[in-house]
């Protein structure tokens, strides 16, 4: 078995500016007791009810076909009403509308269920909006926009065993993926070992990856995908087919609508 990776320091900012300043300057920002007891069990609970549907590519693999057991539900915000408390969550809204504008919007929800045997992620940068090289990177005026940005909501105490995520912090910096490197600039990678209820935020760039359940119990984490407006909305299935459910958008507020989608006319539309 290989050595555990150093565990990340999680320090958590006291006010939005400083949640601000850490995704823009780490990466990432960890936003620590989020979530109660009650919520917690409530949304694992969700995920367990949750069938997946194939138009919504969603995905259900489990033993003794696949190696290990893997759920993913797409969309998860038009499921259930515990999902769609889940876009506007307070803090994490505020941060995400901070980087991203008041008009920001969801791109996606995805809920993940992880069995024992998934083996490593290999490094990866969600996306790499502009490739850069480091010398205009290192420029202090050069200040890349925060595109993209997911809110992990943990549902479980994570440890080495049960695979928590991977992080190099301040990788955002180096302009382009890591294309097979470990490190930047002798920094390398670290386990986030928060515990249930936490969130954590980071932006598309930052170089990091899921790592191998080796234990003996599911994973629980919920991904909320937040965007600048002129990003699309990737909500399958696409050509005009996704369609809201009705209770849902009943039930959702002016600001969890916005964030679906019903915004005001502007540019392009």
């Amino acid at each position: 078995m290989t050595a555990p990776l150093p565990a990340l320091r999680l320090e958590a900012a006291p006010d939005l500016a400083g949640r601000e300043r850490a995704v823009r300057e780490q990466g990432f920002a960890y936003l620590p007791a989020l979530l109660d007891a009650d919520r917690i069990t409530a949304l694992r609970e969700a995920m367990d009810r949750a069938e997946p549907l194939a138009e919504s590519f969603d995905r259900l693999e489990e033993p003794p076909g696949h190696p290990f057991y893997h759920k993913v539900i797409n969309n998860a915000f038009n499921r259930d009403l515990l999902f769609l408390s889940c876009l506007d969550f307070p803090e994490v809204i505020e941060l995400a509308e901070a980087l991203h504008g008041g008009d920001c919007h969801v791109i996606g929800m995805t809920a993940w269920l992880t069995g024992p045997g998934r083996p490593d992620q290999g490094l990866h940068a969600d996306w790499q909006p502009l490739t850069l090289p480091e010398d205009v990177m290192d420029d202090p005026r050069v200040q890349i926009p925060v595109f993209i940005t997911t809110a992990h909501f943990y549902l479980d105490d994570l440890t080495e065993e049960l695979g928590p995520t991977v992080f190099v912090p301040g990788s955002h910096r180096a302009g382009r993926p890591p294309d097979g490197d470990r490190t930047w600039r002798g920094t390398g990678e670290h386990s986030i070992l928060c515990r249930a209820g936490d969130v954590v935020v980071f932006r598309s760039e930052v170089w990091h990856r899921g790592t191998a359940n080796r234990s003996d119990r599911v994973r629980y984490l919920l991904q909320v995908h937040y965007a600048r407006r002129m990003i699309t909305q990737k909500y399958p299935p696409y050509l005009n087919r996704f369609r809201f459910d009705p209770a849902i958008l009943e039930q959702a507020t002016p600001r969890q609508r916005r964030l679906m989608g019903d915004h005001r006319p502007s540019n392009y539309d």
